[in-house]
């Protein structure tokens, strides 16, 4: 395996973490337009406490991906930047948008209702903006319509991604998103004793994931006409990686429907991961189909080892805080402090 495609798997394998971790995220926001009716305080809470601790640390992937694209893969990621620059700085808007609504509904002094049902509608907008307009970015990429042809690149305003194959991956993306964070609050709701919570969340996973398989399938119907180039790419080496994917989809429905939450979480990641791959497989080896291949691409050998050795130092400072941080917020914690778990009664243990 040439150093090219190390990096490249490196990206792939920091793309996945991005998902499963700020998929939830974004997913969560999302599912909070939906937390309405008489638990619907209780649900906002659940979304609130279980995100508040790690939701920003989720974006080190982002940025990991951007630096490390960059420094591999140049003339591509300018390339990508310059033609896709609408959906992508939308999708950097509803980061910022989400970011700051978040920051001030739950870290704010909201005097007045009005305003933190405002921020609320605006963040959960803004989670849905960031992983359709990606998606949307990624789908123009995958389906072979973007062609380099000269240095002169324009801006495309969206005859490469309004085509109802990007729309449709898009729209898959914010079902794969709820569906994640349906599945996470779900077991965190269980391990807290809300079983009307859970229950509720798992309704809605079961939802979402059936969104997300006909999107899915609607995908694959598209794909021989609007994204062919994908299309001849994943029957040409990805087949196994398809039936993979349904398969692992249908176990995680199964776990989630017989309340195996834990079981559904594992097989959920793994639905995501499969996906990611088998787009990844699937377009190899190209990073722009079809002018730009990886090997084209590809920066300096002495630029990517110097960057090689930089992703092995910055992952052993960056993986172990991580795993510090899920273990503090999210693994240890204190019994009885929990508001969503454990509401206050009219005597209050003092603190």
């Amino acid at each position: 395996m040439t150093l090219s495609n190390v990096l490249l798997s490196i990206l792939w394998l920091a793309l996945i973490t991005y998902t499963v971790l700020g998929g939830a995220d974004f997913g969560a926001g999302m599912l909070e337009l939906f937390a309405v009716g008489p638990s619907g305080a209780r649900q906002d809470a659940l979304i609130v406490d279980s995100m508040d601790p790690v939701w920003e640390a989720n974006h080190v992937w982002l940025i990991f991906l951007l630096v490390v694209f960059f420094t591999a893969f140049p003339p591509a990621f300018a390339d990508i930047n310059v033609i896709l620059f609408i959906p992508l700085m939308l999708a950097v808007i509803g980061i910022v948008l989400r970011g700051a609504a978040f920051a001030f509904k739950v870290h704010g002094i909201i005097e007045r209702s009005q305003v933190a049902r405002i921020l609320s509608r605006i963040f959960s907008v803004a989670s849905a903006m960031t992983p359709f307009f990606l998606a949307v970015a990624a789908a123009a990429i995958a389906s072979g319509h973007i062609q380099i042809q000269s240095k002169n690149l324009q801006t495309n305003t969206g005859s490469d991604w309004l085509t109802p194959f990007a729309l449709t991956i898009g729209a898959m993306a914010l079902t794969l998103c709820v569906t994640i964070a349906a599945i996470y609050l779900t077991l965190e709701a269980t391990s807290r004793g809300d079983t009307e919570l859970a229950e509720a969340f798992r309704k809605r996973g079961l939802i979402a994931g059936a969104l997300t398989a006909a999107l899915g399938l609607l995908g694959l119907l598209l794909a021989p006409s609007e994204a062919s180039f994908l299309w001849n790419g994943m029957l040409d080496h990805a087949i196994p990686l398809v039936i993979a994917t349904v398969l692992i989809g249908l176990a995680a429905a199964a776990a989630l429907w017989f309340k195996r939450y834990g079981w559904a979480r594992i097989l959920i990641v793994a639905v995501a991961a499969s996906l990611l791959l088998t787009w990844g497989v699937s377009q190899f080896p190209y990073l722009i189909p079809p002018d730009v291949q990886v090997q084209n691409a590809a920066s300096p050998q002495n630029t990517q080892a110097l960057l090689l050795i930089g992703i092995i130092i910055a992952l052993l400072i960056v993986v172990p805080s991580l795993w510090f941080m899920f273990y503090v917020f999210k693994v240890k914690k204190v019994a009885g402090v929990d508001v969503v778990a454990h509401p206050p009664t009219a005597e209050p243990a003092a603190e």
